[in-house]
């Protein structure tokens, strides 16, 4: 896209209002709202915006900053199109009033880790998301219940899916603003649902995970629903996960993950690219598990991991590895949770996975574990090395603070905003009485 192709759209949609969005430390989506004869001074980066009200961005003496839309990023949203006319949006990068890069942006903290990764030689990053949303009724008063939309389970179809509706208007709506939609299905939880679409550049892959989240949100709420990522909305169901699928790749030489000559078909570059990632599991957790409900999912019995292992099949293992190969060859991570900011999540996936290309040794590579470990005891998993990942937001900080190589991919403005915004959230959810504890211990 170019300026003038923008405003000829402008203009032949009807468009009345743009949207400049970005994204805060914390990955809420945020924005700018200006009319579209405004179009002008967002197209030469002139939009300004007080920066002080933003978590984890500068402070009150340091507010002003801009926002650079990038243009590839345009979008007319077929779903806020009224009498009035439609809005477009744009996906910025924050920068400030020097015209230097914003160093807490998380989107120029994903570029940053891209731009290493091109100078090893390394095209791209592919990345497709999986995530799972549950469906919840509204109350005729707009208030949320966790009443589900159904009482179905894996694949089931309608009349047990009652949020197949839903979940296809939610589709066809992707379609139409430029996603490929590739499945979309009932999850295993009552009112659970999944849609994926076609991986992209690892950049736009956090794009459009902004992007789906608002448009799920928007179609149910438009249905009477509210639409939730929460990792572990439901006592004793399964939890929301947001399996991110990940392969590096050369313009040369192809999928950098396929060896048809390797054992399991898998290159040696790709198993020091899961064994640099499941070094630092444990630290990454703040990021791809960043809430004090995200442990709650990470628990045995519901197919979420909680080893730092990898397999060919294998469910209960951090890293799995899909059959299909060539082209498609690639590593899942199943722990990330949609309540994650994509652009931080993948930067220290990102960064973790090129350090063990960089420096670990064909002999020090973590093999693959071929076991349910479900069904080994705590001291059958302590032979065999396999780390725990955290069990609480406390825990997952306290690897994070110590973690060097995230501390570099955040940098020394968002590192420390980070942790201090975890620890007051821990500490809120540890000083709170539960209804658990009410139930439990009143009356003694």
């Amino acid at each position: 896209m170019n300026k003038e192709e923008i405003k000829k759209i402008i203009k032949q949609d009807n468009i009345s209002y743009i949207r400049m969005q970005f994204t805060d430390m914390l990955g809420d989506i945020k924005a700018v709202e200006i009319p579209s004869s405004r179009i002008g001074d967002a197209l030469d980066n002139k939009i300004m915006f007080d920066g002080s009200s933003i978590e984890g961005f500068v402070r009150i003496k340091e507010a002003d900053m801009y926002l650079h839309p990038d243009l590839n990023t345009f979008l007319v949203l077929p779903f806020e199109n009224n009498s009035n006319g439609g809005v477009a949006r744009f996906i910025c990068d924050v920068y400030m009033p020097d015209g230097t890069p914003f160093i807490g942006d998380p989107r120029y903290i994903l570029k940053k880790e891209v731009k290493k990764m091109n100078e090893m030689g390394i095209d791209d990053l592919y990345v497709g998301f999986e995530p799972e949303f549950y469906l919840f009724k509204l109350n005729s008063d707009g208030s949320v219940s966790t009443n589900c939309s159904d009482k179905a389970s894996y694949f089931d179809l309608s009349p047990f899916d009652g949020g197949e509706d839903i979940r296809r208007e939610i589709a066809l709506m992707l379609e139409r603003m430029g996603f490929e939609v590739q499945t979309s299905h009932h999850e295993v939880g009552p009112g659970q649902n999944e849609i994926t679409f076609k991986y992209v550049d690892v950049i736009s892959a956090c794009d459009r995970v902004q992007t789906f989240k608002q448009v799920v949100k928007m179609v149910s709420r438009k249905n009477g629903y509210l639409a939730s990522f929460m990792p572990k909305p439901l006592n004793k169901q399964a939890g929301n996960g947001m399996h991110t699928n990940c392969s590096l790749y050369s313009k040369d030489k192809g999928d950098l993950f396929y060896d048809p000559k390797a054992n399991m078909e898998l290159s040696t570059m790709c198993k020091k690219w899961i064994t640099g990632v499941l070094n630092h599991a444990r630290e990454l957790s703040l990021l791809t598990n960043p809430i004090v409900n995200s442990y709650k999912r990470l628990v045995s019995g519901y197919e979420a991991p909680i080893y730092a292992c990898w397999s060919d099949a294998n469910r209960s293992s951090l890293v799995r590895i899909p059959a299909a190969r060539g082209l498609a060859t690639r590593t899942e991570f199943r722990n990330v949770d949609p309540c994650a900011n994509p652009y931080l999540a993948l930067a220290g996936i990102l960064a973790c996975g090129l350090q063990g290309i960089k420096k670990i040794e064909e002999k020090d590579i973590i093999p693959p574990v071929k076991d349910n470990l479900f069904d080994l005891t705590s001291e059958e998993i302590n032979s065999r090395n396999i780390t725990c990942l955290p069990e609480t937001l406390h825990e997952a900080i306290e690897e994070f603070r110590k973690s060097d190589i995230l501390k570099e991919v955040l940098g020394e403005h968002l590192f420390p905003k980070y942790i201090e915004a975890k620890e007051k959230e821990w500490k809120e959810y540890h000083t709170t009485v539960s209804e658990f504890e009410l139930k439990k211990y009143l009356g003694r």
